[in-house]
């Protein structure tokens, strides 16, 4: 990062999630960086106009640091179903419908796999975070959680689909895990630690 960039230490996080924008904020702190969001700036939603997660997130920072002119980050994820080809990939949030109800978007995942007929109930959470600044440098960073779906949903936290994922070595899906829990296993969290370690040199 070039410390003579303007605003070089006030990043804009393209997100109107509250939750979202608190828990990156929170990782970013500790590094100097002052997070505000796109509701900060009255910035609308860019359409999700890519067909992958990476098109996606760079198109959401691109139009925030133009924008802002500001260092700008993004980011893109969605729950990948094996049975289903990836669905519902980048159209994650999409299958909840307006207004948002995910429990009606889980429904509609065991109805499929049902109708298809598939024993394979593997899935993964798929996260990419990119980094878009001012003079045209652009970044992106990847993670992803294997594990499994469960049915009926389970447990009272999270949000999403975390009422169905169970990841990989561990009996309880993400909503029956605390915060710090999750975060041991996220695939949000695995791509602000790359992010992290690749910017700033933290583990």
């Amino acid at each position: 990062m070039n410390p003579a960039m303007p605003e070089a230490n006030s990043w804009v996080l393209a997100s109107h999630n509250t939750g979202k924008i608190n828990e990156i904020r929170g990782l970013l702190a500790p590094q100097g960086i002052n997070l505000q969001s796109a509701a900060d700036f009255s910035l609308p939603e860019p359409d999700e106009t890519e067909s992958t997660f990476t098109g996606n997130a760079l198109l959401k920072a691109r139009a925030a640091c133009r924008a802002t002119n500001r260092p700008a980050l993004a980011d893109d994820s969605g729950l990948c179903v094996a049975a289903l080809d990836g669905k519902p990939g980048i159209h994650s949030a999409r299958w909840a419908g307006e207004p948002r109800d995910f429990m009606r978007a889980m429904q509609r995942i065991e109805d499929e796999l049902a109708a298809s007929g598939a024993s394979d109930r593997s899935a993964a959470f798929i996260c990419v975070l990119a980094l878009v600044f001012p003079d045209g440098n652009e970044r992106f960073y990847e993670g992803r959680v294997e594990g499994q779906l469960v049915w009926p949903p389970r447990g009272e936290g999270g949000f999403g689909y975390d009422p169905v994922f169970q990841p990989h070595g561990d009996e309880r899906v993400f909503s029956e895990m605390t915060a710090t829990e999750k975060a041991g296993h996220s695939h949000r969290a695995k791509a602000l630690a790359k992010l992290m370690a690749a910017e700033f040199g933290s583990d």
